[in-house]
Protein backbone atom coordinates (compact mmCIF):
# COMPACT_ATOMS: atom_id res chain seq x y z
CA UNK A 1 0.00 0.00 0.00
CA UNK A 2 1.35 3.53 -1.22
CA UNK A 3 2.31 5.64 1.97
CA UNK A 4 -0.69 8.31 2.79
CA UNK A 5 0.39 11.65 2.35
CA UNK A 6 -0.78 14.15 5.42
CA UNK A 7 -1.00 17.78 5.93
CA UNK A 8 1.43 19.53 8.21
CA UNK A 9 5.14 17.51 6.76
CA UNK A 10 7.21 20.40 5.73
CA UNK A 11 9.42 17.49 3.59
CA UNK A 12 8.01 17.87 0.64
CA UNK A 13 7.73 22.09 0.87
CA UNK A 14 11.44 21.68 1.98
CA UNK A 15 12.54 19.93 -1.43
CA UNK A 16 11.30 23.45 -2.81
CA UNK A 17 14.14 25.35 -1.88
CA UNK A 18 12.76 27.64 1.17
CA UNK A 19 13.75 26.96 4.37
CA UNK A 20 11.35 25.60 6.80
CA UNK A 21 11.29 28.66 8.86
CA UNK A 22 9.68 30.77 5.38
CA UNK A 23 7.09 28.60 5.41
CA UNK A 24 3.24 29.58 5.92
CA UNK A 25 2.19 26.46 6.76
CA UNK A 26 -1.60 26.20 6.47
CA UNK A 27 -2.05 22.09 5.40
CA UNK A 28 -3.31 21.22 8.49
CA UNK A 29 -6.45 22.07 10.36
CA UNK A 30 -4.48 22.92 13.55
CA UNK A 31 -5.48 26.08 15.43
CA UNK A 32 -3.05 28.99 14.85
CA UNK A 33 -3.81 30.10 18.06
CA UNK A 34 -2.24 27.45 20.49
CA UNK A 35 -3.68 26.91 24.41
CA UNK A 36 -1.32 28.93 26.59
CA UNK A 37 0.20 25.48 28.25
CA UNK A 38 2.84 25.66 30.45
CA UNK A 39 4.81 22.14 31.56
CA UNK A 40 5.43 21.95 35.41
CA UNK A 41 9.40 20.69 35.55
CA UNK A 42 7.86 17.37 37.91
CA UNK A 43 5.79 16.07 34.81
CA UNK A 44 9.48 16.14 32.24
CA UNK A 45 11.43 14.60 35.81
CA UNK A 46 8.94 11.75 36.92
CA UNK A 47 7.32 8.77 34.73
CA UNK A 48 3.93 9.81 34.47
CA UNK A 49 2.11 9.42 37.22
CA UNK A 50 -1.40 7.79 37.94
CA UNK A 51 -3.36 11.01 39.79
CA UNK A 52 -2.10 12.78 36.86
CA UNK A 53 -3.59 10.30 34.40
CA UNK A 54 -6.83 10.23 36.65
CA UNK A 55 -7.00 14.15 36.70
CA UNK A 56 -6.39 14.34 33.03
CA UNK A 57 -9.23 11.36 32.25
CA UNK A 58 -11.54 13.60 34.19
CA UNK A 59 -11.38 16.58 32.38
CA UNK A 60 -11.75 14.85 29.49
CA UNK A 61 -14.89 13.31 30.74
CA UNK A 62 -16.19 17.05 31.64
CA UNK A 63 -15.26 18.40 28.88
CA UNK A 64 -16.47 15.89 25.91
CA UNK A 65 -19.66 15.73 28.31
CA UNK A 66 -18.81 11.85 28.45
CA UNK A 67 -21.99 10.27 30.21
CA UNK A 68 -21.06 7.93 33.81
CA UNK A 69 -21.90 4.46 31.92
CA UNK A 70 -18.85 5.05 29.42
CA UNK A 71 -14.92 4.51 30.00
CA UNK A 72 -12.07 7.02 28.83
CA UNK A 73 -8.74 5.57 27.41
CA UNK A 74 -6.31 8.60 27.24
CA UNK A 75 -3.63 7.78 24.13
CA UNK A 76 -0.66 9.57 22.36
CA UNK A 77 -2.59 10.73 20.43
CA UNK A 78 -5.93 9.38 18.15
CA UNK A 79 -3.70 7.62 15.01
CA UNK A 80 -2.72 5.69 17.64
CA UNK A 81 -5.33 4.37 19.24
CA UNK A 82 -6.64 3.80 15.44
CA UNK A 83 -3.83 1.39 14.91
CA UNK A 84 -5.52 -0.48 17.53
CA UNK A 85 -8.95 -0.50 16.68
CA UNK A 86 -9.34 -4.07 14.48
CA UNK A 87 -7.58 -5.64 17.53
CA UNK A 88 -10.57 -4.57 20.11
CA UNK A 89 -13.00 -4.25 17.64
CA UNK A 90 -14.07 -7.37 16.05
CA UNK A 91 -15.06 -6.95 12.27
CA UNK A 92 -14.46 -9.03 8.55
CA UNK A 93 -16.18 -6.36 6.90
CA UNK A 94 -16.03 -1.98 7.64
CA UNK A 95 -17.44 0.54 6.07
CA UNK A 96 -15.77 3.97 5.92
CA UNK A 97 -18.07 7.05 5.28
CA UNK A 98 -16.02 9.38 2.87
CA UNK A 99 -14.43 10.73 0.97
CA UNK A 100 -12.84 11.07 4.57
CA UNK A 101 -9.29 10.71 6.39
CA UNK A 102 -7.53 8.00 4.68
CA UNK A 103 -6.02 6.12 7.65
CA UNK A 104 -9.41 5.04 8.65
CA UNK A 105 -9.32 2.41 5.45
CA UNK A 106 -5.64 2.04 5.51
CA UNK A 107 -5.52 0.70 9.40
CA UNK A 108 -8.50 -1.47 8.68
CA UNK A 109 -6.74 -3.13 5.48
CA UNK A 110 -4.00 -3.62 7.04
CA UNK A 111 -5.03 -5.35 9.72
CA UNK A 112 -7.25 -8.13 6.96
CA UNK A 113 -10.92 -6.60 6.58
CA UNK A 114 -12.40 -6.10 3.74
CA UNK A 115 -13.05 -2.09 3.82
CA UNK A 116 -15.16 -0.60 1.16
CA UNK A 117 -15.74 2.92 0.47
CA UNK A 118 -19.54 4.41 1.32
CA UNK A 119 -20.94 7.46 0.31
CA UNK A 120 -23.57 7.08 2.90
CA UNK A 121 -24.63 6.36 6.60
CA UNK A 122 -27.40 4.14 5.22
CA UNK A 123 -24.76 2.44 2.31
CA UNK A 124 -22.88 1.15 5.38
CA UNK A 125 -25.63 -1.56 7.06
CA UNK A 126 -24.59 -4.25 5.74
CA UNK A 127 -20.93 -3.95 7.16
CA UNK A 128 -19.91 -5.54 10.65
CA UNK A 129 -18.59 -1.96 11.49
CA UNK A 130 -18.86 1.78 9.84
CA UNK A 131 -16.74 4.40 10.59
CA UNK A 132 -17.88 7.86 10.30
CA UNK A 133 -15.53 11.52 10.87
CA UNK A 134 -17.76 13.95 12.24
CA UNK A 135 -17.54 17.21 11.00
CA UNK A 136 -15.75 15.31 8.24
CA UNK A 137 -12.39 15.96 6.75
CA UNK A 138 -11.85 17.41 4.49
CA UNK A 139 -15.22 18.71 3.58
CA UNK A 140 -17.28 19.65 6.82
CA UNK A 141 -19.88 17.38 6.29
CA UNK A 142 -21.90 17.04 9.46
CA UNK A 143 -23.91 13.66 10.30
CA UNK A 144 -26.74 14.15 13.08
CA UNK A 145 -25.86 12.68 16.33
CA UNK A 146 -29.16 11.02 16.46
CA UNK A 147 -28.53 9.45 13.01
CA UNK A 148 -25.49 8.11 14.25
CA UNK A 149 -26.96 6.88 17.89
CA UNK A 150 -29.59 4.87 15.55
CA UNK A 151 -27.16 3.04 13.71
CA UNK A 152 -25.33 2.63 16.26
CA UNK A 153 -27.70 0.72 18.61
CA UNK A 154 -28.63 -1.43 15.53
CA UNK A 155 -25.98 -4.04 16.79
CA UNK A 156 -27.80 -7.13 18.16
CA UNK A 157 -25.20 -8.08 20.62
CA UNK A 158 -24.19 -4.83 21.47
CA UNK A 159 -20.68 -4.82 20.44
CA UNK A 160 -19.31 -1.72 18.63
CA UNK A 161 -21.07 -1.08 15.42
CA UNK A 162 -19.86 2.24 14.64
CA UNK A 163 -16.53 4.14 15.08
CA UNK A 164 -16.91 8.02 14.83
CA UNK A 165 -13.86 10.48 15.25
CA UNK A 166 -14.49 13.84 16.39
CA UNK A 167 -11.12 15.29 15.70
CA UNK A 168 -12.95 18.03 14.79
CA UNK A 169 -15.75 18.16 17.33
CA UNK A 170 -14.73 20.48 20.31
CA UNK A 171 -15.67 23.44 17.22
CA UNK A 172 -19.57 22.00 17.63
CA UNK A 173 -20.04 19.97 20.96
CA UNK A 174 -23.52 19.61 20.17
CA UNK A 175 -22.89 16.84 17.66
CA UNK A 176 -20.37 14.42 20.25
CA UNK A 177 -22.30 10.90 20.51
CA UNK A 178 -19.61 9.90 23.00
CA UNK A 179 -20.91 7.31 25.08
CA UNK A 180 -23.69 6.40 23.04
CA UNK A 181 -24.30 2.52 23.33
CA UNK A 182 -22.73 0.30 19.88
CA UNK A 183 -20.01 4.04 19.36
CA UNK A 184 -16.36 4.21 20.05
CA UNK A 185 -15.71 8.15 20.05
CA UNK A 186 -12.11 9.10 18.96
CA UNK A 187 -11.54 12.49 20.41
CA UNK A 188 -7.83 14.83 19.30
CA UNK A 189 -6.26 17.05 21.62
CA UNK A 190 -3.67 18.58 19.37
CA UNK A 191 -6.54 20.33 16.67
CA UNK A 192 -8.30 22.49 18.66
CA UNK A 193 -6.01 23.37 21.52
CA UNK A 194 -3.55 23.94 18.50
CA UNK A 195 -0.89 21.62 20.33
CA UNK A 196 -0.64 18.56 17.74
CA UNK A 197 3.37 17.94 18.98
CA UNK A 198 1.96 17.45 22.10
CA UNK A 199 0.41 13.97 20.90
CA UNK A 200 -2.62 13.37 23.10
CA UNK A 201 -6.14 11.77 21.96
CA UNK A 202 -8.81 9.70 23.57
CA UNK A 203 -11.46 7.16 23.15
CA UNK A 204 -14.90 7.11 25.11
CA UNK A 205 -17.04 3.76 24.74
CA UNK A 206 -18.07 0.78 26.55
CA UNK A 207 -16.05 -0.10 29.70
CA UNK A 208 -15.04 -3.59 28.54
CA UNK A 209 -13.92 -2.35 25.24
CA UNK A 210 -11.96 0.75 26.85
CA UNK A 211 -10.37 -1.26 29.07
CA UNK A 212 -8.89 -3.54 26.35
CA UNK A 213 -7.59 -0.37 24.48
CA UNK A 214 -6.03 0.73 27.71
CA UNK A 215 -4.35 -2.46 28.22
CA UNK A 216 -2.72 -2.66 24.27
CA UNK A 217 -1.32 0.98 24.70
CA UNK A 218 0.55 -0.43 27.52
CA UNK A 219 1.69 1.82 31.02
CA UNK A 220 3.06 5.40 30.60
CA UNK A 221 1.12 5.54 27.07
CA UNK A 222 0.62 9.15 27.71
CA UNK A 223 3.44 11.34 28.78
CA UNK A 224 3.74 13.75 31.99
CA UNK A 225 3.66 17.05 30.38
CA UNK A 226 0.90 15.73 28.09
CA UNK A 227 -1.00 14.68 31.31
CA UNK A 228 -0.20 18.11 32.82
CA UNK A 229 -1.42 20.43 29.63
CA UNK A 230 -4.25 18.13 28.47
CA UNK A 231 -6.11 18.29 32.03
CA UNK A 232 -5.69 22.31 32.39
CA UNK A 233 -6.31 22.41 28.73
CA UNK A 234 -9.86 20.55 28.96
CA UNK A 235 -10.94 22.14 32.45
CA UNK A 236 -10.91 26.05 30.73
CA UNK A 237 -13.91 25.92 29.39
CA UNK A 238 -13.96 29.57 29.35
CA UNK A 239 -10.83 29.44 27.17
CA UNK A 240 -12.69 27.09 24.83
CA UNK A 241 -16.05 29.09 24.41
CA UNK A 242 -13.82 32.21 23.71
CA UNK A 243 -12.37 29.89 21.03
CA UNK A 244 -14.63 29.04 19.31
CA UNK A 245 -15.99 32.29 18.57
CA UNK A 246 -12.98 33.68 17.74
CA UNK A 247 -12.32 30.49 15.18
CA UNK A 248 -15.68 31.16 13.54
CA UNK A 249 -14.83 35.22 13.01
CA UNK A 250 -11.30 34.02 11.21
CA UNK A 251 -13.17 31.71 9.01
CA UNK A 252 -15.51 34.28 8.45
CA UNK A 253 -12.92 36.06 7.25
CA UNK A 254 -11.01 33.82 5.33
CA UNK A 255 -13.97 32.92 3.31
CA UNK A 256 -14.12 36.65 2.44
CA UNK A 257 -9.78 36.29 1.14
CA UNK A 258 -10.58 33.07 -1.16
CA UNK A 259 -14.00 34.33 -2.57
CA UNK A 260 -11.92 37.98 -3.64
CA UNK A 261 -9.33 35.32 -5.06
CA UNK A 262 -12.15 33.91 -7.05
CA UNK A 263 -12.36 30.29 -4.93
CA UNK A 264 -15.51 30.37 -3.41
CA UNK A 265 -15.30 27.57 -0.74
CA UNK A 266 -17.55 24.24 -0.47
CA UNK A 267 -16.93 22.97 2.77
CA UNK A 268 -14.73 22.90 5.56
CA UNK A 269 -15.27 23.73 9.45
CA UNK A 270 -13.71 26.89 11.40
CA UNK A 271 -10.67 25.50 10.98
CA UNK A 272 -10.04 24.73 7.92
CA UNK A 273 -11.53 25.93 4.58
CA UNK A 274 -12.50 23.48 0.94
CA UNK A 275 -11.97 24.35 -2.35
CA UNK A 276 -12.40 22.66 -5.36
CA UNK A 277 -11.54 23.78 -9.01
CA UNK A 278 -9.72 22.56 -11.85
CA UNK A 279 -7.29 24.81 -10.56
CA UNK A 280 -6.28 23.10 -7.30
CA UNK A 281 -2.87 21.53 -8.21
CA UNK A 282 -1.61 24.54 -10.03
CA UNK A 283 -2.85 27.30 -6.98
CA UNK A 284 -1.07 24.84 -4.86
CA UNK A 285 2.61 25.16 -6.70
CA UNK A 286 1.46 28.79 -6.88
CA UNK A 287 1.27 29.50 -3.19
CA UNK A 288 4.29 27.45 -2.53
CA UNK A 289 6.32 29.23 -4.71
CA UNK A 290 4.63 32.31 -2.45
CA UNK A 291 6.08 30.07 0.61
CA UNK A 292 2.61 29.45 1.75
CA UNK A 293 2.11 25.49 1.96
CA UNK A 294 -1.64 23.87 0.97
CA UNK A 295 -3.03 20.70 0.76
CA UNK A 296 -4.49 18.66 -2.06
CA UNK A 297 -5.82 15.37 -2.61
CA UNK A 298 -4.31 12.57 -4.92
CA UNK A 299 -7.66 10.60 -4.26
CA UNK A 300 -9.84 13.21 -5.33
CA UNK A 301 -8.25 15.83 -7.33
CA UNK A 302 -9.45 19.34 -7.44
CA UNK A 303 -9.50 19.80 -4.00
CA UNK A 304 -7.43 22.28 -2.11
CA UNK A 305 -7.31 22.64 1.73
CA UNK A 306 -6.35 25.80 3.30
CA UNK A 307 -6.05 26.08 7.22
CA UNK A 308 -6.64 29.27 9.35
CA UNK A 309 -3.39 31.82 8.51
CA UNK A 310 -4.30 33.23 11.79
CA UNK A 311 -1.94 36.51 12.25
CA UNK A 312 -0.86 35.77 8.96
CA UNK A 313 -4.59 37.05 7.19
CA UNK A 314 -2.59 39.87 5.07
CA UNK A 315 0.20 37.47 3.64
CA UNK A 316 -2.10 34.71 2.49
CA UNK A 317 -4.20 37.64 0.93
CA UNK A 318 -1.03 38.71 -0.81
CA UNK A 319 0.14 35.10 -1.66
CA UNK A 320 -3.29 33.99 -3.18
CA UNK A 321 -3.69 37.08 -5.63
CA UNK A 322 0.02 36.17 -7.12
CA UNK A 323 -0.60 32.60 -7.03
CA UNK A 324 -4.08 32.72 -8.90
CA UNK A 325 -2.38 34.81 -11.47
CA UNK A 326 0.52 32.90 -11.93
CA UNK A 327 -2.52 29.88 -12.12
CA UNK A 328 -4.55 31.18 -14.91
Amino acid sequence: MDAIRHGGDLSEARAKGRAVAGWLDLSTGINPHAYPAGIPAEALRRLPQRDAEAALIAAARAAYRVPGEAAVAAAPGTQAILQWLPHVIPARTVAVVGPTYAEHAATWARAGARVTAVASLAEAAGADVAVVVNPNNPDGRIHAPGRLAQFAASRADGGVRLVVDEAFGDLLPDLTVAGAAGTLVLKSFGKFYGLPGLRLGFAVGAPAVIADLAARLGPWAVSGPALAVGAAALSDGEWAQGMRERLARERAALDETLASAGLPVTGGTDLFRLVETQRAERIHEALAAEGVWTRIFDDVPGRLRIGLPGRHGARLEAALAAACRRAA
